[in-house]
């Protein structure tokens, strides 16, 4: 239908064009005809919005209420415990003939090493006396300045002797009223004992 439209429209406006042209005696277009090229039709589009639905007020709280319930009985349901055997580690892994081989090394590889390892010994040898000799100086710097305060007061001496309790915060708990129950079962958290027992 289109089709057909627009090729009728373009020769009515093509005759129009050339008859006003030719009566003009012009052949430049007048300002009220027009081109046939920029003539475009498209399909005729008929179609309209979509109606929102209306939504009733009481469906809406109908579905509310029973998604609450939903959750409610999600949240009754207790967390699904891990069964026992998946704690139980398989015995083809327990098998101690199954050894990875360690890769070969070149010669040269095995050389820089060792040697790494020996340069790494004797970094931790250096820092090791680095700090005895640290600890050995500040004991005898301890050990001097007590000295001296023992030369110029007795009871401040008395008093640098006795151990600071806020400085190292510790308790301790001494031995039990009651021995230990021998055949006390210590509970292993709670989980469902889901183990296979065969019977001859």
């Amino acid at each position: 239908m289109s089709l057909s439209l627009s090729r009728s429209l373009c020769r009515v406006l093509t005759r129009h064009n050339a008859t006003s042209s030719f009566l003009l005696g012009e052949h430049h277009q007048s300002p009220f005809s027009v081109p046939v090229m920029t003539l475009k039709t498209t399909a005729a589009l008929r179609a309209e919005p979509k109606k929102k639905k209306k939504v009733d007020p009481r469906r809406e709280q109908v579905l509310r209420e029973r998604m609450k319930k939903k959750l409610k009985k999600l949240e009754k349901v207790p967390p699904e415990l891990i069964p026992v055997e998946d704690l139980i580690t398989p015995a083809r892994f327990l098998d101690e003939t199954r050894e990875r081989s360690a890769p070969r090394l070149s010669f040269e590889e095995s050389e820089r090493r060792a040697l790494l390892l020996k340069e790494w010994c004797r970094y931790k040898q250096n820092q090791h006396m680095a700090e005895m000799e640290a600890v050995e100086l500040a004991l005898e710097a301890q050990r001097e300045a007590l000295e001296e305060l023992k030369l110029e007061s007795e009871e401040l001496y008395q008093a640098a002797l006795k151990p600071d309790p806020l400085l190292f915060p510790f308790t301790h708990e001494g031995p039990a009223y009651t021995p230990a129950k021998t055949k006390y079962y210590a509970p292993d958290g709670k989980y469902n004992d889901v183990t296979k027992v065969y019977t001859q």
